[in-house]
């Protein structure tokens, strides 16, 4: 009975769950597509500034939704193309080949973030102007260490 008085009392006095939130937690697939794309985003830049793939990992995890890896693989592609340099590449590719390496991102996973970018390619190209040739040169990279299979390889869109 105290239990469900006090239910009562949270649910009344919440502002759009936030309390709810707080007091019981949320996790997994509860939290709001918007609220975990942020946090893979953050995640992702939070470990191209340190460089602590078992950190970013241990991140991954603890937002307990294995069936939104796909976002972070997304994510991931889309941040080389829009990089400049090698260094974001090299570092996306180790955080892929970690995270494949570890079996925090499974096959299937993987194989939906990159028909996302795969997909959207035509649209990323227009404020990236180069991405064709960068994506090519990536998805060849992530073939090469065994991130990607043969066939997503080949699904790879080109100029």
């Amino acid at each position: 009975r105290a239990a469900l008085d006090r239910a009562t009392v949270l649910l009344s006095v919440t502002k759009g769950g936030k309390r709810i939130d707080n007091v019981w937690g949320t996790g997994g697939g509860q939290q709001p597509v918007k609220h975990l794309a942020k946090e893979i985003d953050m995640l992702l830049k939070e470990y191209l500034l340190s460089g602590d793939v078992l950190e970013a990992e241990r991140c991954l995890q603890e937002l307990e939704v294995p069936h939104f890896h796909h976002e972070l693989v997304y994510e991931a592609v889309v941040m080389v193309l829009e990089s400049t340099g090698e260094k974001t590449f090299k570092m996306i590719l180790d955080l892929l080949k970690s995270l494949w390496k570890s079996s925090v991102i499974t096959m299937d996973q993987m194989k939906r973030g990159y028909e996302r970018v795969y997909r959207e390619i035509p649209d990323i190209n227009l404020d990236v102007p180069r991405s064709y040739s960068v994506l090519e040169r990536f998805v060849e990279e992530c073939f090469q260490a065994r991130i990607i299979s043969k066939p997503l390889r080949d699904l790879c869109p080109s100029r």
